[in-house]
């Protein structure tokens, strides 16, 4: 799974880099760095739903108030369980 961050100007503005950095704390703290991919991106074009993220190819809206409630339910919820 890859997760990735918009780092654009708009997306910025909205806490995209401490929606990032809470996404790095907690996928370290799950031990998930090598299941899930996190990148960051320049601008999607998706400005007015920013802060966006795409989880693959799926684009969230997530604001860094949200981030546990989207990692629960975009990131977690769809990992296979680890063997």
């Amino acid at each position: 799974m890859t997760v990735t961050v918009c780092l654009g100007s708009s997306c910025h503005v909205k806490g995209s880099h401490f929606v990032l950095e809470e996404l790095q704390k907690a996928l370290k703290e799950r031990q998930l760095e090598d299941r899930v991919q996190l990148a960051g991106t320049f601008c999607t074009g998706h400005c007015q739903q920013g802060v966006c993220v795409f989880v693959d190819e799926k684009l969230c809206s997530v604001s860094p108030e949200t981030v546990e409630q989207f990692l629960q339910e975009e990131v977690l919820s769809k990992l296979p369980a680890a063997q």
